[in-house]
């Protein structure tokens, strides 16, 4: 199975991006600002399936 460095570094830009958003989301519950701490909860749901799906097409299955 070959990896493009394409989908690589989107995975990495994935991750680096949840993890920012997590760190956000902590830091809001800290202060007591549930509404913000809501939307980087559902920002976070959503990148989940988005680094599935550039897992998948990353994958090459002939190979």
């Amino acid at each position: 199975m070959k990896r493009s460095y394409v989908s690589v570094a989107l995975l990495l830009a994935v991750l680096l991006v949840n993890i920012i958003v997590t760190q956000y989301m902590v830091h809001q519950y800290f202060y007591e600002n549930y509404t913000n701490t809501i939307i980087a909860a559902v920002i976070n749901v959503v990148l989940f399936p988005t680094a599935f799906l550039i897992y998948k097409k990353g994958v090459n299955i002939n190979d």
